[in-house]
């Protein structure tokens, strides 16, 4: 991956200014925040499909489910009822 240096911010920075990290994924399509200097989180435009191009479409599927089923778990325990 190519990290481009003014997509870079310090956890400080991310924390203290998420706006000047938002800003910079809609212009770049990413931004990278440093933890201890080392590279620690990816911050991407999930409308970007470059990251999900390598998933298959049942790939895809599983997370999507996944994430349905952890948000809203209680209501669907409550329906098995």
């Amino acid at each position: 991956m190519k990290i481009d240096t003014n997509t870079l911010f310090s956890m400080s920075q991310a924390n203290q200014n998420f706006s000047a990290v938002a800003r910079s994924v809609d212009k770049n399509g990413e931004a990278v925040v440093l933890r201890n200097n080392k590279p620690k989180y990816l911050v991407i435009d999930i409308d970007n499909d470059d990251y999900i191009l390598d998933l298959t479409d049942e790939e895809k599927i599983d997370i999507v489910a996944k994430r349905i089923l952890e948000r809203y778990l209680p209501a669907f325990k409550e329906l098995a009822k």
